[in-house]
């Protein structure tokens, strides 16, 4: 059984940033991901531009260089690339993690692949693996989409939108341009006071012209092949439609935060126990990094503003003499 100071969970930004301390610190690591590097990224809309200048999103002081003064999705997947072989970071992608289980105060780690042992566990799975259900009839139809690639396979097809924040609003510009007739299913008054600010004037034009129909204090109540059912302020209405794509955010994996032990705030909020100043769970020698650490307030962890907590868990681990 292979044996190492540090396992990662997630080869995301945080989990990389994670691996690259570990190697400033002189602790053996291995870093596990159930998809490809970066995979939430990688599952990104194809021409996503970030919200952020690149030298938010650095890691190990390698610099980002971006063509635009900010970054697009391609060129971060290049970025995180060129950053973990700059630090040769040693990472398994494709491999499941099953179970952490104790024994004799060490850490087994099962995955689709091998059994490791391990000192200290940090997660780093973020929040973007699990959208938030609509619960409602047919949202299990083929035609439902949760996540957007681009633009181009619905070309001149009637496309739904539901959500009001920069997802939403990002589908809703591109599908229109390709022709698509896109509606917008908003449960409040407006649109999300987040969305990004030169996008804004662009999607709220759309929607004024009457290009892009938008249903605001509205709920999407039932998916059919060829339709779907609206309940609006005043009725509930029929509109006709090929896809839908249900933009209503994402949350962490709770059912595996769960199974390895790790305590669920019982409010709304869903946050996974941990201590603020160390991001150690309730479990010792298992902790929380980058979004994750949010729960379901997904709004609050970004890469640019966890990077810290990678630093902040070193820290602690060797003033502890881990």
């Amino acid at each position: 059984m292979n044996k190492f100071d540090v396992i990662i969970i997630g080869a995301g930004p945080i989990g990389l940033s994670c691996g690259i301390e570990a190697k400033k610190r002189n602790k053996s690591h291995l870093i596990i991901e159930k998809g490809c590097l970066v995979n939430s990224l990688f599952h990104f809309p194809t021409n996503m531009t970030f919200f952020s200048t690149s030298e938010r999103l650095e890691i190990g002081e390698t610099p980002f260089v971006s063509h635009g003064d900010k970054p697009t999705r391609s060129e971060s997947l290049e970025y995180y690339r060129r950053s973990a072989e700059a630090w040769k970071l040693n990472i398994h992608t494709y491999e499941e993690l099953f179970n952490i289980v104790i024994i004799d105060d060490a850490f087994i780690v099962k995955t689709s692949k091998a059994e490791y042992k391990a000192k200290i566990i940090i997660v780093a799975t973020g929040f973007y693996d699990k959208p938030n259900l609509l619960n409602i009839p047919g949202e299990d139809k083929p035609k439902v989409k949760h996540y957007f690639d681009e633009a181009h396979p619905y070309a001149y097809l009637k496309l739904l939108i539901v959500g009001a924040g920069n997802s939403a609003v990002d589908v809703a510009l591109e599908a229109y341009r390709r022709g698509s007739e896109v509606t917008m299913v908003i449960r409040k008054d407006k649109l999300k006071d987040g969305v990004k600010y030169w996008v804004k004037p662009d999607i709220e034009n759309r929607i004024n012209e009457g290009s892009i129909k938008a249903y605001f204090n509205s709920e999407l109540t039932e998916i059919r092949d060829d339709e779907v059912d609206i309940k609006t302020p005043d009725s509930t209405i029929t509109v006709k439609n090929d896809f839908v794509f249900a933009m209503t955010g994402y949350h962490p994996n709770y059912n595996f935060l769960k199974r390895i032990g790790i305590i669920i705030s019982d409010d709304e909020k869903l946050i996974p126990f941990y201590n603020e100043e160390t991001y150690e769970t309730n479990i010792k020698g298992i902790y929380l990094a980058g979004g994750v650490c949010g729960g379901m307030t997904t709004g609050k962890w970004f890469i640019e503003n966890s990077r810290n907590h990678t630093v902040q868990i070193f820290n602690q681990l060797e003033a502890a003499g881990k």
